[in-house]
């Protein structure tokens, strides 16, 4: 690949682990656009695989194994910053999905992101809206999935509203044809169903408006498919167009039947699933037209990488959204940033900490005190719940344990088991940003009453040295028996801290 290319460090990748197919696609940066390169696809049905209790059964874990490690032959030699695994609804759903996770990375040689619905729902209008005409005018987007189905209205490249509804192709059909068989009435439930699911969003939807709706994913491009193929429909998905499609599925006894032109092989299993998913989607909210779209989940982590490689990047509005929705000191906030970045660039080649370690110490710095809007006593573990659980766009499941965990031990008891959550590959270096947190905030806890100047801090290996200005200590009482304090605590955490 690099003969026709160039150096392999100009490449991005983007992995799509869905609960229907897994996709990867590997592109260039080209004078400022995305150029493809590879795309391929494999159906997997991983969320068929899922029993009732949640557990990912071993015959589905083989099948998603198998097909990645046709990827990793792809995906060799590129930088890691510049690639994107992200998993989507069956690995939320799946109770042992670390376990896949683990098996999978070390085909892959990458690390893999759980990212949650809304976040799917972001990175979905991303890559539909690269895809489209930059025009005014709101768009509602629809993107349905193996489990999941994704609905965002939008302007251009900002999306205005994100929702992520529990209802897929594959989960549907498993659902209303368990056998197979298909018959009027089990598709009449499933868009009863489907219409039921849409009761919670859609009064939002429809105050907000919008003036066309999109289409993406598997399911809406096999039905358009369908409808141009049977010469039905010239371009797009109507309400007489999807009338002909239902009445031709109805015809077929089971989905092993599905013969449909336009519908590939390996979508007819559970194109009927999809299929009243998409009806209920038309009659809830009165569309007229869609059109499809080639953008989707993968195309937009793609841009998502690329904005993040130019500093546009949404998780620094995310950050700043939920601290002032939080009510958070920001003055206090930028205080102990700035410290903890002075101290980060001290010690960054001695722990071989690249960059985007920085990134993450900023993040945790902005959002260490946001639990006191709960309550004072104990605010770290409250805050570090609200990171666990809130919807923050631009992080993934794992990026927000890490801030997670980083929020827990800013202060107070420094349990490294608090990180037991994090992959082992970054354990280390989220430990070591934490150390660097822990000080910035003890250094601050004044609150600006007097200037703090900043330390010199040495490194050898784990042993850290912080070296304050000769008689500044004496001169500032509290603040030398809080860094005491600290010393017991990283002593106690089994890291060693002097004070000089």
């Amino acid at each position: 690949m690099t003969d026709n290319t160039g150096a392999m460090n100009d490449l991005i990748a983007a992995v799509d682990l869905g609960s229907n197919s897994f996709h990867m696609v590997i592109a260039q940066e080209f004078q400022g656009e995305i150029r493809t390169l590879e795309r391929r696809g494999q159906k997997v049905q991983l969320a068929a695989g899922l029993d009732e209790r949640g557990i990912l059964s071993e015959e589905a874990q083989q099948r998603g194994l198998e097909c990645l490690r046709e990827f990793a032959q792809f995906m060799q030699g590129m930088e890691p910053r510049r690639v994107s695994v992200l998993a989507t609804n069956a690995l939320r759903a799946a109770r042992n999905r670390q376990q896949f996770i683990e098996r999978a990375e070390e085909i892959l040689g990458y690390p893999i992101e759980v990212i949650a619905g809304r976040e799917e729902a972001r990175l979905i209008y991303l890559g539909v809206a690269h895809t489209l005409a930059d025009d005014a005018g709101r768009r509602l987007v629809v993107d349905i999935g193996g489990g999941s189905t994704e609905f965002i209205i939008g302007e251009r490249f900002e999306p205005k509203a994100l929702e992520s509804l529990h209802m897929g192709c594959v989960s549907y059909t498993k659902q209303f044809f368990p056998d197979g068989v298909i018959t009027e009435a089990r598709f009449d439930d499933a868009v009863d169903a489907a219409r039921q699911e849409l009761l919670n969003i859609e009064t939002h939807y429809k105050q907000l408006g919008w003036h066309s709706a999109v289409g993406s994913s598997g399911t809406i491009r096999a039905a358009e498919q369908a409808l141009v193929e049977n010469g039905w429909e010239a371009e797009g998905i109507t309400p007489a167009g999807l009338k002909k499609l239902r009445k031709q599925m109805l015809q077929y006894a089971t989905t092993d039947d599905v013969s449909l032109p336009g519908v590939k092989p390996e979508r007819r299993q559970v194109f009927i699933g999809g299929l009243a998913i998409l009806q209920a989607v038309f009659d809830t909210f009165g569309l007229e037209r869609m059109i499809y779209s080639d953008g989707a989940l993968r195309e937009g982590a793609l841009w998502d990488l690329v904005g993040r490689s130019t500093h546009e990047n949404v998780r620094e509005r995310t950050v700043q959204a939920m601290a002032e929705r939080f009510y958070v000191d920001t003055a206090q906030a930028q205080r102990v940033k700035e410290m903890a970045r002075a101290l980060f660039a001290q010690v960054q080649k001695d722990w071989k900490l690249d960059n985007g370690w920085g990134y993450w110490l900023d993040w945790a710095s902005q959002l260490h005190e946001i639990g006191l809007s709960i309550a004072h006593s104990g605010f770290h573990k409250h805050g570090a719940y609200l990171v666990q659980h809130a919807d923050l766009l631009g992080f993934t499941r794992q990026g927000q344990a890490k801030l997670a965990a980083m929020v827990r031990s800013h202060r107070r008891k420094f349990l490294p088991e608090s990180f037991s959550e994090i992959a082992p590959a970054s354990r280390t270096a989220m430990i070591q940003i934490t150390r660097l947190l822990r000080l910035a905030v003890v250094l601050n806890h004044s609150r600006g009453a007097h200037p703090v100047p900043c330390p010199l801090l040495r490194s050898e290996g784990d042993r850290l040295q912080l070296v304050l200005p000769e008689g500044w200590l004496a001169e500032h009482p509290l603040t030398a028996r809080d860094l005491a304090a600290e010393v017991s605590q990283q002593k106690g955490a089994g890291f060693s801290l002097e004070i000089a």
